[in-house]
């Protein structure tokens, strides 16, 4: 994948995080923490994780998280620079950083949150951390910096006996993790000894198939050490012990660990490097280690053994599990993984939602949204695309290949970084406007995986209307997150923009005018007002929770929904009148109400003479792009032979005639 020079990386960092505490009223360390925090989400390293700062002689802390298995306490301290590559991050400042993080935890334990008051942002993180320290079997501190450090690796230590962990994300990290293409950083494992193993013959050059069995100490050890970084490419989540098959692994584990290899299906995994021990023949007998490590099947073994161990205290000297490890080329990950997951999984079904990049849905927004243009609003007659990354880094890469600064800054003015959503940006819009906000709550990863299993069940019909529609979702998301900033929500702003979003959706039936904001990309003053009025009683409901809860594990419960749907107030008479007839269910999305006229039509109305005559102009003025006079060529060459004008090529082509009009190009008048 073509990479970001690191000075580009970093310029245009610190430029997106300017604009967007500008947008968002916050500070840069803010803004810089949750976006960091965004990206340590989609990789897996971190989840469940808030901003909350505070700073006191000796201490200074930026976030906090508890993992999603609850078994780990995440502490984030944030160095953000305005000019970043100006200085280096040095070994004592590191060091600094890290024990002011833990002394903050080690003021927590000792009852900080009683200096602040209740359900504050700090009040919480305090006592999140005081609970959490009793429960959790080990503390990860983060360090999160633009600058580039010239020391990241930081020992382990303890704290009363927890082991304490040291992770910095510099510059140059977050810079190959944004350019890898890759979830994570590969997952490197060595075997010592090396383990003994089988290679089967192939006549295929960009794979080759290792047969082991690997001790199932080791690999609840790997789960405990990389957690769901190991599972990126396996496409299902870890279900506890609720289903059948894991309350069998549970079982066999804690009263049968002999029988485990004859019972288990074992894992499927892949690799893109093995690194072999070959006997005196050239025969390939041990694996000495392993480089880019998946789990793409037998991810609930793998989690299982990890629950097993650390909660039941099993002994799993003697479980053993069988592991067939695939070699691949890494340009051939994509295509090669889904099959090997799909083809060899059969403990639980494994549905088509499980290959998410892949599926028909994401494929269909995307070939959508990049020949889409939404309106321009600021008097320019400039319009944009938004920018859906169906797979990470896709928005880094296309930016790379721009190459020159001049194609890179026609990029992002074609493609505004703030315009920008991902997978799990899509699934937080769509919840949160049909008012499942406690799913969104709980996290990226988990709200995506309900929203997959939705499309799954109740495919929807993805067009043009439909893609609109939700960038229109997204606008309002996005307003409405600003105003909370306005209103101070800080650390539990996410959490009451969704629920937000979803009180304003129920009290107006979700007959908001969807339509009116994409065409105004923006909310009308009348609507934004509303939610003015109403986002400060959804936070008071928001955090406000039952006795003994966290803010944080309250937004994720059913009854914060209740409570926050019986938050007193009526839609005011302004907002009601902009209201559309009829609510925007699942049907309307898809559809629309069948009043509206898609492109095709829209560009059938144009006559064949006038498209011919776009083509002539373009040529002679040479204002348009070259495809555009052939598009607008082949649109009136279809109508003048009568045939439909494919929906797609019609969105560009009614573009590129808006061009050529706000540049010029006079129609003839009949």
């Amino acid at each position: 994948m073509a990479e970001l020079d690191l000075t580009e990386f970093s310029r245009s960092l610190v430029a997106d995080v300017q604009a967007t505490a500008d947008a968002e009223a916050a500070t840069t360390p803010e803004t810089f923490t949750r976006r960091v925090f965004e990206d340590l989400e989609q990789a897996g390293v971190v989840s469940n994780a808030f901003t909350a700062y505070h700073k006191a002689y000796g201490l200074l802390v930026h976030g906090y998280g508890i993992g999603a298995s609850g078994e780990s306490l995440d502490l984030f301290v944030t160095d953000f620079q305005l000019a970043p590559l100006d200085t280096k991050l040095t070994k004592g400042q590191v060091e600094t950083f890290f024990r002011r993080l833990l002394m903050f935890v080690v003021r927590c334990r000792d009852g900080l949150q009683k200096d602040f008051e209740p359900f504050s942002d700090v009040y919480d993180m305090c006592s999140a951390v005081e609970k959490a320290l009793t429960e959790v079997q080990r503390v990860r501190l983060f360090l999160l910096s633009n600058r580039v450090a010239t020391f990241t690796e930081v020992p382990a230590t303890d704290l009363d006996g927890l082991p304490v962990t040291h992770e910095v994300w510099d510059l140059a990290r977050l810079h190959r993790h944004a350019t890898s293409g890759a979830l994570g950083e590969p997952i490197v494992v060595p075997f010592a000894p090396p383990l003994p193993c089988v290679v089967a013959p192939s006549s295929e050059e960009d794979h080759s198939v290792v047969l082991a069995v690997v001790p199932g100490q080791m690999l609840a050890e790997l789960y405990a050490e990389y957690d769901t970084r190991l599972l990126e490419l396996n496409v299902r989540s870890f279900l506890q012990t609720r289903g059948a098959v894991n309350r069998g692994i549970r079982e066999t584990l804690l009263h049968a660990p002999g029988r485990f290899l004859a019972y288990n299906n074992g894992i499927t995994a892949t690799a893109s490097k093995v690194d072999l021990v070959r006997g005196p023949d050239g025969v390939p007998t041990h694996i000495a280690g392993v480089h880019g490590l998946q789990i793409v099947n037998g991810g609930q073994t793998t989690a299982s053994l990890h629950h097993t161990l650390t909660r039941d205290k099993a002994e799993l000297s003697e479980v053993w599990v069988q592991m067939k490890l695939t070699e691949v080329a890494p340009d051939r990950l994509a295509e090669i993984v889904p099959k090997i997951s799909e083809y060899s999984n059969t403990q639980n079904r494994v549905t088509q939602v499980d290959f998410s990049s892949n599926h028909e849905y994401h494929v269909e927004i995307q070939r959508i949204t990049r020949s889409l243009w939404a309106p321009a609003t600021d008097g320019s007659g400039q319009e944009t695309h938004w920018f859906y990354e169906r797979a990470r880094g896709q928005y880094t890469d296309a930016l790379a290949k721009a190459r020159t600064p001049a194609r890179q800054k026609q990029f992002k003015k074609l493609n505004p970084s703030k315009q920008k959503f991902t997978k799990a940006d899509l699934a937080k819009y769509v919840h949160s406007w049909h008012q499942l906000p406690y799913l969104v709550s709980r996290g990226a990863q988990k709200n995506f995986v309900e929203f997959m299993l939705r499309v799954e069940e109740a495919p929807p019909r993805v067009d043009l209307q439909y893609s609109q529609r939700l960038i229109a979702m997204a606008v309002l998301f996005k307003a409405v997150d600003r105003i909370a900033a306005i209103h101070n929500a800080g650390s539990h702003k996410s959490m009451v923009t969704t629920y937000t979003v979803a009180r304003l959706s129920l009290a107006t039936d979700r007959r908001i005018d969807l339509d009116r904001i994409w065409r105004e990309q923006s909310l009308s003053p009348v609507l934004a007002a509303a939610v003015h009025d109403l986002c400060p009683r959804v936070m008071r409901a928001v955090t406000t929770p039952l006795a003994g809860s966290h803010v944080g594990e309250w937004a994720k419960k059913v009854a914060c929904w209740d409570a926050v749907s019986e938050v007193p107030w009526t839609v005011p008479p302004a907002l009601s009148r902009e209201l559309r007839d009829k609510p925007l269910d699942a049907d309307a999305l898809a559809g629309g109400t069948g009043d509206e006229a898609g492109a095709s039509d829209e560009a059938a109305l144009v006559p064949a003479d006038e498209w011919y005559a776009i083509e002539d102009w373009a040529k002679e003025t040479r204002v348009l792009e070259p495809w555009q006079r052939q598009l607008a060529h082949f649109v009136g060459k279809r109508l003048e032979l009568g045939d439909e004008v494919p929906e797609t090529q019609a969105v560009q082509a009614l573009h590129a005639r808006k061009e050529a009009l706000r540049l010029g190009f006079t129609p003839e008048q009949p």
